[in-house]
């Protein structure tokens, strides 16, 4: 199985990136990535792990970039050691400080105030992003669910006109990740909530920008949006992709690590596994 959509505590995950390997192969994954948010730091702890265990793997990351709408761009095959990417990873995590402290007040605000110490509580002190403020908004009685939490605080309009962050043009983002020999992906399409002929303008703007694929497989995808999105890849020649999202039971409890929701992945690494790999060999020695 193939799973290329993956996030650790190095960004908003529940495991650390040896923790989820270890999970990933006892799901019976055996081609993987690790993507985090704005992250590269957990590659090689996850890449050491993911290779003892004999599966193959993709260096991985997961960038928002803001155009009409909100977008996410997978990168894989990008150089963890790349001077520009690092730099992109450094940008994005002070504005991930700021946007911790506007958080904090927004909540209070709110009527439902936490502490950056219970924050950091649920993550081991690690990075703090939306779903550990949500887990502390679940610890503390104020919701039921994680998914309460982002619905009612996280989510909302206020939200993000008060705290969200400045994010990168597609453009700009999609090239950082080109200049770190990365294949640049469009991730869960149909959180986009576009209609047929707007994806297709989407893509086509971002394929201009450098974008190669499209991730059909999801755990949140039907399978009329998957077969949706496999024509949409072959019609303007981009890879497709397959990856559940997992971060954890404790914060998406209905997504499993290689299998998606009731195992509605499953996806067999060939022949995305090899596609990718070729891609990237051609990225690298662009």
């Amino acid at each position: 199985m193939i799973d290329l959509h993956i996030h650790t505590t190095r960004s908003d995950g529940q495991f650390s990136p040896e923790e989820t390997m270890r999970l990933a192969h006892q799901n019976g994954v055996t081609t993987v990535a690790v993507t985090d948010h704005d992250a590269v730091s957990g590659i090689p702890e996850a890449q050491q792990t993911a290779c003892a265990f004999g599966m193959t793997f993709f260096s991985g990351i997961e960038i928002s970039v803001q155009g009409e709408k909100e977008l996410h761009i997978l990168g894989y095959g990008v150089d963890p050691q790349n001077e520009e990417l690092l730099r992109f990873c450094r940008k994005n995590a002070e504005d991930r400080k700021k946007r911790t402290q506007k958080m904090l007040v927004y909540l209070a605000s709110c009527g439902v105030p936490v502490t950056l110490e219970e924050v950091r509580h649920i993550n081991q002190g690690r990075t703090s992003g939306r779903p550990h403020f949500a887990r502390t908004l679940m610890a503390k009685g104020y919701v039921s669910s994680v998914q309460e939490a982002f619905e009612k605080y996280l989510a909302t309009p206020r939200f993000y006109a008060e705290v969200e962050r400045p994010k990168p043009t597609p453009e700009a983002g999609i090239h950082v990740l080109r200049n770190a020999g990365g294949v640049a992906v469009l991730a869960h399409p149909h959180q986009l909530q576009l209609d047929d002929e707007a994806m297709e303008r989407l893509l086509q703007q971002l394929k201009g920008y450098g974008l190669q694929g499209i991730e059909a497989y999801y755990s949140l995808h039907t399978a009329e949006q998957t077969k949706k999105y496999l024509v949409m890849a072959q019609k303007y020649q981009l890879l497709y992709t397959c990856g559940s999202d997992f971060h954890g039971p404790d914060i998406k409890p209905r997504i499993a690590l290689g299998t998606g929701i009731e195992r509605n992945l499953c996806i067999p690494d060939q022949p995305i596994c090899k596609n990718l790999e070729e891609a990237i060999a051609a990225r690298r020695t662009y």
